[in-house]
């Protein structure tokens, strides 16, 4: 229970002791002492500080924050509206306008509507700067004050003021609000006949049935191989990435264990069990695929059941629950750590290192303590994540291709030139050479400086990036993403690995069917 008012420095001891469901009489002295040294901290701060003193932020943003990283880097405090945030994505849909918003430049404007959204229908373009909604000023706001604004009950009505690039006068949309569905697997289709691709963003509460809803749309039975993309898939909902899971993998396989100090060895095993034509299965990874992304992964790697492809994944191995509190916040604590059906933690190291390095500087590096085997006996290592069975880098990027990138040059070209100019119609559509030479003056008042050779060289991946961005306000971003796949070599890639899959898939049957105790008559 913690309060959000400021209280009398007893009260917060209080509060601190009912949240952990202790009694007076039963609290440890330890905790006791350290209670009354909290105590009178706060007193001094509230009574002595310089300027008053915001309870909220002295906890909610100080005190609890602070606690929590002396013990991981994944135990977290949501304010109401974190948890509220938190909440939406773990269900799948919001109440709202139904657009990404960010503030690349200090001011608040329009990264893209999603497709089909009240702000995509109403004709909200990417670039669009956020004047102010329903009369509240927001040219001083940030973007969770104005995601707060653009939020609220179905039927609603939201006044959306923006200054569009290009045009003069300020443009006004009212937007009836409505349910904004989040689904977690946005893409799906044939990559070439009898290749099936999906692709799982997040696992929320829906996830399993979207995966089946787009293989029974794809038409699994004339499934000959399947590419599943968790690349920036940050995870979820742990008993989702199981179900789907338990789709590929037979009755009775182990997809992950997880266990704790408090927390009792708890087994997830497949129920149900393969069902449905049986196909090679290819799973693309990056270094962002992390927690239930790494659960899927490492359950079908286990049982040889896919080939993973890409790099190692993030590391994530500790599992959290949530503790709701008060005042509609919440504390997300971790409480076990996950192991897959092999035995491997693939949690990372965090200890002695900041928080800075352990999400930003890694090194990838096998746990050659933590050896072990697949189904079929190859070897698999703890520690750093997932390591695929084929790693894959990107080409590096060339100088002008970062700067383009780094500057934003793409995203605010294409605000100025649909300000100006008629949105394409046709997907065939390309940049012409007088679109080229604009970019090329916009992108150097940006900063941008190459050579005419460097502008020769990455000419072809220039277009595509630029056709990319455009096709978010002409089409939508699902068919700037399906463009971009298109573009894709790690797809490519892929696809080429799907026979290394099926030898996999192979080796595994023969070892299953050694295991299975002989039927008598």
């Amino acid at each position: 229970m913690l309060f959000r008012r400021r209280l009398p420095a007893l009260a917060v001891s209080l509060a601190f002791a009912v949240s952990f469901s202790i009694s007076a009489q039963a609290v440890d002295p330890d905790i006791q002492a350290n209670l009354k040294k909290f105590t009178e901290v706060y007193r001094t701060v509230e009574q002595n500080f310089a300027d008053k003193v915001d309870a909220d932020q002295t906890l909610y943003h100080g005190a609890i924050p602070g606690m929590l990283r002396t013990l991981d880097p994944h135990s977290n405090f949501f304010d109401p509206k974190a948890f509220q945030a938190l909440r939406e994505d773990q269900v799948g849909h919001y109440y709202g306008v139904g657009m990404y918003i960010w503030a690349p430049q200090g001011k608040v404007m329009v990264s893209y509507p999603f497709k089909g959204s009240p702000a995509y229908r109403a004709g909200l373009h990417p670039g669009d700067m956020i004047v102010s909604v329903n009369d509240h000023d927001t040219s001083k706001a940030d973007v969770s004050e104005v995601s707060g604004l653009l939020k609220g009950p179905r039927g609603t009505k939201a006044t959306i003021e923006v200054r569009r690039p290009a045009v003069e006068k300020p443009l006004f949309f009212t937007v009836t609000r409505d349910e904004v569905p989040r689904d977690s697997v946005k893409t799906s289709f044939w990559l070439q006949p009898g290749i099936g691709y999906i692709k799982i963003d997040s696992f929320n509460e829906n996830t399993s049935k979207e995966v089946e809803q787009h293989l029974t749309r794809l038409g699994e039975n004339k499934m000959e191989g399947l590419i599943i993309d968790l690349r920036g898939n940050p995870g979820g909902i742990l008993q989702e990435a199981v179900n789907v899971a338990d789709r590929f993998l037979h009755k009775g396989q182990v997809i992950v264990t997880h266990h704790g100090r408090a927390s009792d060895e708890q087994k997830f095993v497949a129920r149900r069990g393969e069902h449905g034509p049986q196909y090679p299965i290819v799973v693309l990874v990056d270094r962002n695929s992390a927690s239930a992304s790494e659960i899927l992964s490492g359950a079908l790697q286990d049982h040889d059941r896919a080939w993973i492809l890409g790099e190692n994944t993030f590391g994530k191995g500790l599992v959290q629950a949530p503790y709701p509190l008060s005042g509609n916040s919440a504390l997300l604590l971790t409480i076990a750590k996950y192991y897959t059906p092999s035995g491997r933690l693939i949690q990372r190291d965090y200890s002695n290192r900041s928080f800075i390095d352990y999400y930003y500087n890694r090194t990838d590096k096998n746990n050659e303590q933590d050896m072990r085997k697949t189904d079929s006996g190859r070897t698999v290592y703890g520690g750093d994540g997932i390591t695929p069975d084929e790693k894959y880098e990107y080409p590096k990027l060339t100088p002008l291709e970062s700067q383009l990138l780094g500057s934003l040059s793409f995203f605010f070209y294409s605000a100025d030139y649909l300000g100006a100019n008629t949105a394409p119609g046709s997907k065939d559509w390309k940049p012409t050479p007088e679109v080229m030479d604009q970019f090329k003056t916009f992108a150097s008042n940006r900063g941008v400086h190459a050579e005419a050779a460097d502008w020769a060289r990455d000419q072809e991946w220039i277009t595509e990036h630029l056709r990319e961005e455009i096709f978010i306000t002409a089409f939508s971003k699902d068919d700037a993403d399906r463009l971009a796949l298109d573009n894709d070599p790690e797809l490519r890639r892929a696809i080429a690995s799907l026979p290394q899959s099926k030898a996999l898939m192979d080796k595994a049957k023969e070892t299953l069917a050694r295991r299975q105790p002989p039927q008598g008559d």
